[in-house]
């Protein structure tokens, strides 16, 4: 018992000496009682010395140089281990480092002094220590988060000396007071006019970039018809979903509590409303054949007729031939862009490519799609228009997408 009775007391004096002398009245700082690595590092230096005990005996002085080395680098790495933990305390209060400095070697010192006659475990039995004690530590967290088991003082510094990268997840009150904000998913239901025909644009990867005056000329193209803009945040980013979440109109249970979902193209068709989905891609991609045909549309419009993709240009001439047909049915039309979906057409690889390079031409092909958008709004003025993003830009470099905020994407209604 005392052989683990000693490093735990050992790691104690190390992690809350410091503390304890840097601590003022009225501070709120989370601390762990037991510094898990220098409990780790103390079991292992205790493995070590006993090896270079027996490897002295037997007089290998290959293996003394090994023993000796691995010895040098598990006390060094205490001592820094401990450097580090007395400057991340430092640094909550802004303090210098002045004469705190010689704590790590007093309390290192007197760690060492305690363990050097403890008898070793084994490698595995180490192993086997120090997952349990992490796994004490974890469950102990999540039942008194106000007083940790477990100090681990390498992870604070790294995560206090890091690049903090920007924050994405939530907007900023000015963007907020400017844009009509919500967290619905389903935009679509509260706009569609029952006196018009209606169409539902999901703009591949039009997210919310963080440079606002970016999103204002984005907005330029839609300039004189405008009837709302607004942000919403997608639960998940992926089109499949938005294609789904945003034509719910109803979700219900039965007695058995069994979950149905009613789409409103199943709705607007008992109306007499003519429902059409408009995809350039192939019917098979996301299983769209499956689903979409569940959603309940009338008609579906996939690729092109010789099995290719149809880009936006002639999806939106498909579009418009539809919006022009000559009768007195409403319609209601779907319609899910391809030109600005990630991996962009003609770059090799999602990851590793120039990211002001992607930049570049996605916001050519956005802005292309978005013209597009533009002239059918123009060109169909009794036709009520809901523009939206289905995610946020993905599968692209990552100092690309951290150029946009996490799953809120942008809502223009239109006449």
């Amino acid at each position: 018992m005392n052989r683990l009775l000693y490093p735990i007391v050992a790691s104690a004096l190390i992690t809350i000496v410091p503390f304890l002398l840097t601590f003022e009245k009225g501070q709120d700082i989370t601390r762990g009682l037991i510094g898990y690595e220098y409990f780790a590092l103390l079991l292992l230096f205790v493995l070590v010395k006993s090896k270079l005990r027996a490897c002295a005996t037997k007089q290998s002085l290959f293996r003394n140089l090994v023993c000796v080395v691995f010895l040098s680098v598990i006390v060094f790495a205490l001592f820094a281990v401990a450097w580090l933990d007395l400057q991340n305390l430092l640094a909550i209060k802004g303090w210098p480092t002045g004469w705190y400095g010689v704590l790590p070697f007093v309390t290192c010192g007197l760690a060492i002094a305690m363990m050097w006659k403890v008898k070793p475990f084994s490698a595995s039995a180490i192993s086997f220590i120090l997952f349990v004690a992490l796994m004490a530590h974890l469950f102990a967290y999540n039942h008194y988060a106000a007083q940790p088991l477990a100090q681990f003082p390498l992870v604070d510094y790294m995560n206090r000396t890091v690049p903090k990268p920007v924050a994405r997840d939530s907007l900023p009150e000015s963007f907020r007071a400017k844009y009509f904000t919500t967290d619905s998913a389903t935009i679509t239901r509260g706009f569609v006019d029952s006196t018009k025909t209606n169409v539902l644009v999901l703009v591949e990867s039009w997210g919310i970039p963080l440079d606002t005056n970016r999103f204002a000329k984005q907005l330029q193209f839609f300039g004189g018809f405008t009837t709302q803009v607004g942000v919403h945040h997608r639960m998940y980013s992926r089109t499949r979903t938005a294609e789904r979440e945003d034509l719910i109109f109803q979700v219900t249970r039965d007695s058995t509590g069994r979950r149905d979902t009613i789409f409103l193209p199943q709705v607007l068709r008992v109306q007499g409303v003519k429902t059409q989905f408009v995809y350039g891609g192939d019917s098979l991609v996301q299983m769209r054949n499956k689903y979409i045909c569940n959603i309940g549309f009338d008609e579906v419009f996939f690729g092109s007729s010789d099995g290719n993709v149809r880009d936006d240009h002639e999806s939106a001439a498909l579009l418009d031939s539809l919006l022009s047909v000559q009768d007195s049915a409403l319609r209601f039309i779907a319609w899910t862009t391809l030109d600005t979906k990630f991996p962009l057409q003609g770059f090799k690889g999602p990851y590793r490519i120039d990211a002001t390079a992607v930049d570049s031409a996605y916001t050519e092909r956005l802005a292309g799609t978005l013209q597009l958008v533009a002239n059918l709004v123009k060109k169909h003025p009794n036709v009520r228009f809901i523009v939206q993003g289905d995610h946020n830009p993905i599968l692209s470099p990552l100092k690309f997408q951290e150029k946009f905020y996490k799953r809120w994407v942008p809502f223009v209604v239109l006449n």
